[in-house]
């Protein structure tokens, strides 16, 4: 028994990295090509381009591990029953029980592995994919102004520069045209770029300026900073509940300012902590399945079809519920039915 368990255990491993690979694979290519306007946009290297993106593969790691299982076992599991394997185990004496272990042994294991994903290693990586997207994007925007020209930092917001050594500019021309009723330009011997927690910023030194809006107004200044207003780097009022780490998750449930932002804790919780359990589900629900039509008189060529739509109304079933969690009654409910469903498939899976 031990021989057969190393061998399914060989071929489900073997299948499920290489699928991991690929799929990863091609998700984070297209994740490329999404950003690839934020490449030609913000002029940075490829390397820091490469590099952000990358950051995005634990997410994307940890979306697709569930679909990865099921394919690795319906894909193993469906070859053994066509080469008829499992047909001479079963005619040996083994139960479809003993024959489903290696495909649970390892669900067990890509359940914790996911477990971990979620916690801690997800919310990290997308805290540092948010902070080096702000920083590529307006931490290093002093890369983009060039000398003896004028430079569009946003909309309506043009600067000019003589010249460029590092952060400090001199001979800056300001025009700001954001606001169509009130209208500013500003000319400074000296300026500084400043990054800030409110984003983008340029201290001005001996200059003036000139406001024109239901009355002109002109001045001159020592001293002046203006807030740009291209960024902030909390991200303005979004919440992102992707970032933040699960212990102040759980914590910000019980103090969240609205209905919607505690919808969307409890919804990211239900994502991190229960979804994880989805490999286990659709592990034993796919080898339950196979196996018992195996035991057919009659090859039961449509187990796998049947397998794979079992496996859709699973996971939309899954998504669906954790998408609409509006209480911690609900989440309790939703763990609730995911235990009973994996009770049943392995009762299924294991009476004789």
């Amino acid at each position: 028994m031990k021989i057969i368990n190393r061998y399914f255990s060989r071929q489900l491993v073997a299948i499920f990295i290489m699928l991991l690979l690929v799929l990863t694979g091609l998700a984070w290519m297209v994740q490329i090509m999404s950003m690839m306007k934020f490449l030609l946009n913000y002029g940075i290297n490829i390397s820091s381009f490469l590099g952000l993106t990358m950051l995005m593969i634990p997410f994307i790691v940890s979306i697709i591990i569930p679909f990865v299982t099921f394919i690795a076992v319906i894909f193993v599991y469906n070859k053994l029953i066509s080469d008829n394997e499992i047909t001479v185990l079963t005619a040996s004496g083994l139960a479809p029980g003993q024959i489903a272990r290696p495909a649970l042994r390892l669900a067990v294991i890509l359940t914790v592995a996911h477990l971990i994903l979620n916690i801690w290693i997800v919310p990290a990586t997308q805290s540092n994919f948010y902070n080096t997207q702000w920083n590529l994007r307006y931490g290093l925007a002093h890369m983009k102004l060039q000398e003896s020209a004028f430079t569009e930092l946003a909309r309506g917001l043009v600067v000019y520069v003589d010249k460029v050594s590092g952060h400090d500019l001199s001979q800056v021309m300001l025009s700001d045209t954001r606001d169509e009723k009130n209208s500013t330009t500003i000319f400074a011997e000296k300026g500084k770029l400043v990054s800030t927690n409110r984003g983008l910023s340029i201290v001005m030194n001996n200059g003036s300026l000139q406001s024109s809006g239901r009355t002109m107004t002109t001045g001159t200044f020592e001293t002046f900073d203006m807030d740009l207003g291209v960024a902030t780097k909390s991200g303005g009022n979004t919440f992102r509940v992707r970032r933040v780490p699960t212990l102040e998750l759980i914590k910000s449930l019980f103090d969240a300012p609205s209905f919607k932002q505690h919808k969307m804790v409890l919804s990211e919780l239900a994502t991190r902590l229960l979804g994880p359990i989805m490999n286990l589900i659709l592990a034993a629900m796919c080898a339950a399945i196979l196996l018992r039509s195996s035991l057919l008189r009659r090859r039961a060529s449509f187990a796998p079809a049947i397998a794979v739509g079992a496996m859709a109304i699973a996971m939309a079933l899954f998504m669906s519920a954790s998408n609409m969690i509006g209480g911690v009654f609900e989440f309790a409910l939703l763990a609730t039915f995911q235990i009973i469903a994996l009770i049943a498939i392995l009762f299924i899976l294991y009476k004789e």
